[in-house]
């Protein structure tokens, strides 16, 4: 699993010392899961799902043929077998996602949810994905880990969804975490792009960190 988190971080490389760029690891998972669940892709697709300009998607697709992940056929731009065998062993690890309604564990007016599998011993005060989140323009995440059929923030014993009944129940039925599982919520005020793309930045760092060790 650590080789294809790599192979994420490779394809958002920066070739041109010269040019900053807009996209990173999240976007790049997005993009992915796109070309796997729609069987191809297209710019303007990109461009509305990611929040980037035009000149951002041109470059992100290159760096996609670049790194062999995408390829041109007469179906469309899809997924190549590497770019297939990426993505599926990743969504092994971050297999669902879901949007959530605002709440008080949450910090922004769009927020999105992402689970990731059992890693709950990664997890310090989840101060690392909320500057994540930030770092990548969201308003910043909530980290909880799902542990004896509790929602628990990190370093606490006690649920803290007890009184937040209605994600409490999104989570469950949309997630279906397990124990030791842990769960990513990007938040933002201005689109659930963002927050959907903060929460999957957070999770692929938090799954590269636990890798390492």
């Amino acid at each position: 699993m650590h080789t294809y988190v790599k192979l994420l971080e490779k394809v958002s490389h920066q070739y041109s010392p010269s040019r900053q760029l807009s996209f990173g690891i999240g976007h790049i998972f997005k993009a992915l899961q796109l070309a796997k669940f729609n069987g191809h892709i297209s710019r303007d697709l990109l461009e509305n799902k990611l929040s980037l300009g035009g000149g951002s998607i041109k470059t992100l697709v290159k760096h996609l043929k670049t790194t062999g992940m995408i390829k041109t056929s007469n179906a469309g731009t899809i997924l190549t077998e590497k770019g297939e065998k990426l993505i599926s062993q990743i969504l092994l690890q971050i297999p669902k996602e879901t949007l959530l309604p605002e709440s008080s564990i949450t910090v922004g007016k769009f927020n999105y949810a992402v689970l990731v599998k059992d890693i709950a011993n990664s997890i310090r005060s989840g101060i690392e994905q909320r500057d994540i989140a930030i770092k990548s323009g969201a308003a910043g995440a909530t980290t909880l880990i799902y542990k004896e059929n509790k929602f628990l923030i990190p370093g606490t014993s006690y649920d803290t969804l007890e009184n937040e009944l209605n994600i409490h129940n999104i989570l469950i039925e949309n997630l279906q975490p397990e124990n030791n599982d842990v769960i990513i919520i990007g938040s933002d005020n201005v689109n659930k792009q963002k927050a959907e793309l903060a929460a999957k930045h957070a999770a692929l760092f938090t799954l590269r960190n636990h890798l390492k060790h």
